[in-house]
Parts: structure tokens; sequence; C-alpha cells
């Protein structure tokens, strides 16, 4: 089982596939570094060499941000906006829809679940 950037590979699936378990890493990504290295992206993950492996590992470490680092770069863009002040970041700062989504009804995602109200006691 290939490990690569921090992350097991799955065997038997493409390797095209097999690199989108990476954290930053879709198809499109996968494909480039593929076609950059010179593999066949039909290939098995069980059936590349540790050359093929190294190889992989170089492209990904020099051409792009992946896992730990491309986690801390955003979680330092939202606290970046937040820190600032803008609109974005106070939308972070409470919790709701930075997008321009609407609140009134839906958005639970960012809200949490639905908080009971409160009865005023007679």
């Amino acid at each position: 089982m290939a490990r690569i950037a921090g992350v097991d590979l799955p065997r038997n699936k493409h390797v095209e596939i097999a690199l989108t378990y990476i954290y930053g890493i879709g198809r499109t990504r996968s494909q480039q570094i593929l076609e950059k290295v010179g593999i066949n992206p039909t290939l098995k993950s069980d059936a590349l060499t540790e050359e093929q492996v190294n190889d992989i590992r170089k492209v990904i470490d020099s051409d792009f941000k992946v896992e730990g680092e491309l986690r801390t770069q955003i979680s330092m863009n939202i606290k970046r906006l937040m820190d600032l002040g803008c609109y974005r970041g106070l939308r972070h700062r409470k919790s709701l829809p930075c997008r321009g989504q609407r609140t009134s009804t839906n958005a639970r995602t960012r809200k949490g679940p639905k908080r009971a109200a409160v009865k005023k006691k007679k």
C-alpha cells in the first residue's frame, strides 16, 4: 500500500481515483500529476512501483499544498477575515452563511439544531 502525503492510498483502485483520497487533490489534479509523471491513470494502485510512488510524491510536494498545510492555510484565511472585521469575517464569527443565502428559513447547517423557544410563565 502506497503512502503519500501521510495518507494510505486504497488498494484495488485506479491511481487516478486513489490520489483523490488525499485532501486537496481531486480528479483534475490527479490527472495532471499522473500526466506529469507519465503514469497510466488506469493502473491499479497496487501495481505502482516504489520509483513511481516516489515520483508522484515529489510532484505533489513541490507543486501543491495538500493535507495539513492546506487545512492550515484555509483556517488562517478565515481567521484573517474575522480579525479584519469585514462582512465575511463577521458572518464566520457568528456561524452564519457567508455567501448570501437566506437565514430566515433554512441555514440549519451553519446555525446548528433548532433551539426550543422559551415559554413565559403565567
